[in-house]
């Protein structure tokens, strides 16, 4: 099935042109087995709002099952391994403890902090990175992987409460958070719009909406970047961004532009209710 990402634009993404076509993965991007299918896949962007579109038939399902942990960390030990080194990064050379502070600072601007009793739903957690550090800060921190080994490196590892679900499934019964947090998440999903609908209903009255996404301006630098890599179904700008969280009923209190210390380029968002 050819993959169908969209921002449900109310142009229907009729304006879209050829950004890139790939013929053999870039340099640095993780080599998932493919099995028997061509690599060719394509970008295209849309000449309203800047926002990059994948564009592909190659069959990913497995991407985020074994294949992605065995691929990209060589299984539970190499997972062990990386967490503990980018914890031990120190402040200047680390984007989650830049992402942390930051997250931290805007919460206090709203009166939220680790003495409020404060949680945040981290979706897409990964390694566990960011919501171990918002735990050491005192945060009860809920961490969403659909992988069950994730899942058990979070809770073993990271120590914080983890789920093998979806956002979508996420019952507000369950209580409200003062954050929802997507770091580098969005890009993967084919429909943004549905994570950000499901994140607004599960934020309380001062909470927010925290999302990082790979910034089209990589492509000043070439588009053999991590940020165009193939797992990345939507290459954002700051336009396609705002109005995405626009479309969810979320207000944009905040949108950055930023290279990260490890060379990324980033866009950082802060959305609110009301």
């Amino acid at each position: 099935m050819p993959i169908a990402p969209t921002l449900r634009c109310p142009c229907g993404e009729r304006v879209l042109q050829s950004a890139a076509v790939y013929d053999a993965p870039p340099d640095g991007e993780t080599r998932f087995n493919l099995g028997a299918q061509p690599y060719r896949r394509a970008y295209r962007s849309c000449a309203v709002c800047g926002h990059w579109f994948g564009q592909h038939e190659l069959d990913l399902s497995c991407l985020y099952d074994r294949e992605y942990v065995d691929a990209t960390y060589g299984g539970a030990d190499g997972m062990r391994r990386r967490f503990a080194a980018l914890m031990a990064l120190p402040h200047a050379r680390s984007d989650n403890r830049g992402r942390v502070a930051r997250v931290l600072a805007f919460a206090r601007e709203r009166g939220i902090d680790a003495a409020t009793r404060s949680r945040v739903l981290d979706v897409g957690a990964g390694l566990g990175v960011f919501p171990a550090a918002m735990a050491e800060a005192g945060w009860h921190a809920v961490a969403l992987e659909p992988d069950l080994r994730t899942v058990e490196h979070l809770g073993s590892v990271a120590g914080v409460e983890a789920m093998a679900t979806g956002l979508l499934h996420v019952d507000p019964a369950h209580g409200l958070f003062d954050a929802v947090t997507f770091n580098r998440v969005l890009e993967h999903v084919e429909d943004p719009l549905e994570s950000f609908v499901a994140a607004s209903r599960l934020i309380g009255p001062r909470g927010f909406v925290y999302v990082e996404v790979p910034d089209v301006a990589a492509a000043a630098e070439g588009q053999e970047r991590e940020e165009f890599f193939i797992e990345h179904h939507h290459v954002f700008s700051p336009a396609s961004l705002a109005m995405l969280a626009e479309r969810a009923a979320l207000s944009v209190a905040v949108l950055e532009r930023l290279r990260e210390p490890s060379g990324k380029f980033t866009l950082r968002l802060f959305a609110v209710t009301g």
